[in-house]
C-alpha cells in the first residue's frame, strides 16, 4: 500500500479508501487509483458471490458446432466460457461473444436462469455484433496503456469513448493528458503499442471481467476522474434498476462500458496505437488516442495493413465528448471493411 492511502471497512463490508494528505493537492496517482479500485472492486465481487447461499442448477442447450448438447450447470457461477470448457477447446479459444436466450452475452458473464447458448466468433457469416464489441474493446484497451504508460508525475484522466464506428477507420478513446501540447514520435507510438501487445502473449492474456455495481461504489471508485465522476450518476439513472453502473476489468485495469466486450485480451491479433489528436471539446482541450486492431482469427498483407494503418492516423471525426453517455449506438449492420482474395490469406472478405 502506498503511503498516501488507507484501506477500511464500510458498513457493508466492502473494502472503501481514506485518504489522508501527502500533499497540498492531496490527489492520488494512477497507480494508485488503480489500486483503489481493485480493491473495490475485488470486495464488491467477493459480496456478491457471498450472495449465493447454495449452488442451484440451470440447463443450458447449447446449439452450434461440433453438434447440439445439453449441459447442467451452476446457477449465477458458471459462464458461457465454463460451457465451452466442457465441450471443444477451439470453442475457448475463438469464441468472443455468446448469444443467451438470443441476448448478446460476455463470455464470463454468470449464467443466471435456463438458456439457449450460441458462441460468436469473428467468421460468422455476419459479424456486425462481435466486430462491434472487439472495436469497443479496442477503445478499453488504449484506456488500459495510457493509463499505465508514463510515470504517475503525469495524471492521465481518461474521459470516454464514442460508439463504435467501424467505418471510421480506427478506435479511439478521448482523454486529459495534462501534457500540454505533446505531440508523440512514431517511436513514441511504437513504445505506447508495446504495452498493448504485451498483453497479447498467450501466458500474460486476461479476461474482460464484467461486474455490475451500485452507483455509489463506482463513485467511490472512479472519485478522482472529474469526467467519469460526474458521468456515473447519468449512466446509473439508465440502467434498469435506476442505480447501477457496469464495470469491466482487464488486468488491474478497470473503467465503465456497457458492453459487451470480447473475451480475453489474446482475441488482438496485429495491433497498434496509430495517433494521438488534440481536440477541442466544449469541455476543453483533450487529446484524442486512436488505435486499430485485427482479430487473430483474420490477417492481412503487411501492406494492406500499413495503408489501414495509414488510414487509422488520421484525424477520427467521430462524435466529439460531451455527454456521450446519452448517445445510443447504431444499429445498422454495414460496419465491414472488404478485402479481396488477392490481399487477404482467407477466400472470402475481411472484416474488421
Amino acid at each position: 500500500m502506498t503511503p498516501g492511502t488507507a484501506i477500511k471497512l464500510n458498513y457493508r463490508g466492502l473494502l472503501t479508501f481514506k485518504r489522508y494528505c501527502t500533499s497540498s493537492t492531496n490527489k492520488l496517482t494512477n497507480t494508485e487509483n488503480r489500486r483503489k479500485r481493485n480493491a473495490l472492486f475485488e470486495a464488491e465481487k467477493q459480496h456478491q458471490f457471498s450472495l449465493i447461499s447454495r449452488v442451484e442448477k440451470v440447463k443450458v442447450e447449447y446449439k452450434g458446432e461440433p453438434e447440439n448438447k445439453t449441459l447442467i450447470m451452476n446457477r449465477g457461477l458458471s459462464t458461457p466460457y465454463n460451457c465451452a470448457m466442457h465441450m471443444q477447446e477451439f470453442l475457448m479459444q475463438r469464441s468472443a461473444l455468446a448469444l443467451v436466450d438470443g441476448q448478446l452475452w460476455d463470455m464470463h458473464r454468470p449464467l443466471v436462469n435456463d438458456c439457449e447458448l450460441q458462441f460468436l466468433h469473428f467468421q460468422e457469416q455476419n459479424p456486425y455484433h462481435v466486430n462491434k464489441a472487439f472495436w469497443r474493446s479496442g477503445s478499453f484497451l488504449l484506456g488500459f496503456i495510457m493509463e499505465r504508460a508514463f510515470k504517475d508525475d503525469y495524471f492521465i484522466e481518461l474521459h470516454s469513448w464514442p460508439a463504435p464506428n467501424i467505418k471510421s477507420g480506427s478506435f479511439v478513446y478521448d482523454m486529459d493528458l495534462n501534457m500540454g501540447n505533446w505531440q508523440p514520435t512514431q517511436e513514441e507510438l511504437n513504445c505506447l503499442t508495446r504495452v498493448g501487445y504485451n498483453l497479447q502473449v498467450k501466458n500474460s492474456a486476461h479476461n474482460f471481467e464484467r461486474l455490475e455495481v451500485d452507483g455509489s461504489i463506482a463513485k467511490e471508485m472512479f472519485r478522482d476522474n472529474r469526467f467519469k465522476f460526474e458521468q456515473i450518476p447519468k449512466i446509473a439513472a439508465k440502467s434498469k434498476s435506476g442505480n447501477t453502473v457496469v464495470l469491466y476489468r482487464l488486468g488491474d485495469h478497470i473503467d465503465i462500458s456497457g458492453g459487451p466486450l470480447i473475451a480475453n485480451s489474446s482475441l488482438f491479433g496485429l495491433f497498434s496505437v496509430a495517433a494521438l489528436h488534440p481536440i477541442e471539446a466544449s469541455i476543453g482541450r483533450l487529446h484524442r488516442v486512436q488505435g486499430l486492431a485485427l482479430p487473430t482469427q483474420l490477417t492481412v498483407r503487411s501492406w494492406t495493413w500499413k495503408l489501414l494503418l495509414e488510414r487509422a492516423a488520421k484525424l477520427n471525426k467521430s462524435q466529439q465528448p460531451r455527454d456521450r453517455d446519452d448517445v445510443p449506438e447504431r444499429t445498422d449492420s454495414t460496419d465491414t471493411l472488404h478485402f479481396s482474395s488477392s490481399t487477404a490469406t482467407h477466400s472470402h472478405e475481411v472484416r474488421i
